[in-house]
C-alpha cells in the first residue's frame, strides 16, 4: 500500500493534491506541533494585476508549543467574511468563478471551531470535487500512544527497538511507525522531504520511499507573470474541474 502523511493545510497548493492523488491512503496528521508561519491556517491567492497575497484563518493562540489539533479558531466571523470578500473581488471575473466560489464559501463558513477541522474540510471538499479516489483519513486518535513514546526523545532507541536506523530522529521514527501500523510498504512525501528522509534508511526498514516532484506547469492568470504554487483556489478558478484534473497528473515520483 502507498501511504502519505501530512499536516492538514488550508486550501493547499496543487502539489499537495498531487501527493494525495499518488497514494492509496493519505493521512491528515494533526498531532504535530503548530507552526505559526506554516500553511495550516493560511495560503496565497492572486490579487488582480498584482502579486500573490495571503488569506488567513484567524486562530486564538499562535503557539508553536501546541499541537495543530488543539488550536482554536477566533469565534468572531469577521475573518471569514474578509476571506470571502477578497476571493470574490479578485476572482469574480474568472471563467469558473460561479462554479468554484460556492465550494470555497461552504468551507470558509463551515460550523467548526478548530483550525484542524477547517483545513481538513478544505482538503476533503476539494478532493471530493475533483473525484480523487484516495482514502483521505483525518482520524489520528490511534496515534496518541505513538506520540507519547516519541515525546521521550532520549529513549527512542529503547522505545522502538525493531527499527533499523543509524540516527533515531523523531520525524523518521514517526513515519516508519505509521507505515507499520497502516501496513504500508511505500511511503510518499513532498519533494521538500528529500532533505529529511533517506531512501536507504526506509529501505532498511522494508519501506520504499519516493517524493512527489511537480512538473513545470502554467495556466492563464490575470497578471503580467505566472505565479505557480498558489492555493488550489487559484487553479480551480482559472482551470475549472477538468483542467485541474489534468494538472493533478503532471508529476513524477522520484
Amino acid at each position: 500500500m502507498k501511504l502519505a502523511v501530512m499536516q492538514p493545510y488550508f486550501f493547499p497548493y496543487l502539489g499537495y493534491f498531487q501527493g494525495i492523488h499518488s497514494v492509496d491512503k493519505y493521512l491528515l496528521y494533526d498531532q504535530l506541533a503548530y507552526l505559526k508561519e506554516g500553511w495550516v491556517h493560511r495560503n496565497r491567492f492572486l490579487v488582480v494585476n498584482d502579486q500573490p497575497a495571503y488569506f488567513t484563518a484567524n486562530v486564538k493562540k499562535k503557539s508553536s508549543f501546541a499541537r495543530i489539533c488543539d488550536i482554536e479558531l477566533v469565534e468572531n466571523p469577521v475573518w471569514r467574511k474578509k476571506i470571502l470578500h477578497s476571493i470574490f473581488l479578485n476572482y469574480k471575473s474568472r471563467l469558473y468563478f460561479d462554479e468554484i466560489y460556492p465550494l470555497v464559501e461552504s468551507v470558509v463558513n463551515a460550523d467548526v471551531s478548530r483550525i484542524a477541522e477547517l483545513s481538513v474540510l478544505s482538503v476533503k471538499t476539494v478532493c471530493e470535487y475533483l473525484e480523487i479516489s484516495t482514502d483521505v483519513c483525518s482520524d489520528t486518535s490511534k496515534y496518541l500512544q505513538l506520540e507519547e513514546k516519541l515525546a521521550d526523545e532520549a529513549n527512542l532507541l529503547v522505545n522502538f527497538p525493531r527499527l533499523r536506523l543509524k540516527h533515531f530522529e523523531r520525524k523518521v521514527v514517526r513515519a516508519l511507525e505509521i507505515c507499520r501500523i497502516e501496513g504500508a510498504n511505500i511511503f510518499i512525501n513532498a519533494i521538500g522531504g528529500q532533505s529529511l528522509y533517506s531512501k536507504d534508511e526506509f529501505r532498511a526498514n522494508n519501506v520504499d520511499l519516493f517524493f512527489v516532484q511537480t512538473r513545470p506547469y502554467a495556466y492563464s492568470q490575470p497578471a503580467s507573470a505566472f505565479y505557480p504554487h498558489l492555493s488550489i483556489i487559484d487553479v480551480l478558478m482559472n482551470c475549472g474541474k477538468a483542467g485541474t484534473q489534468q494538472l493533478l497528473q503532471q508529476y513524477d515520483l522520484v
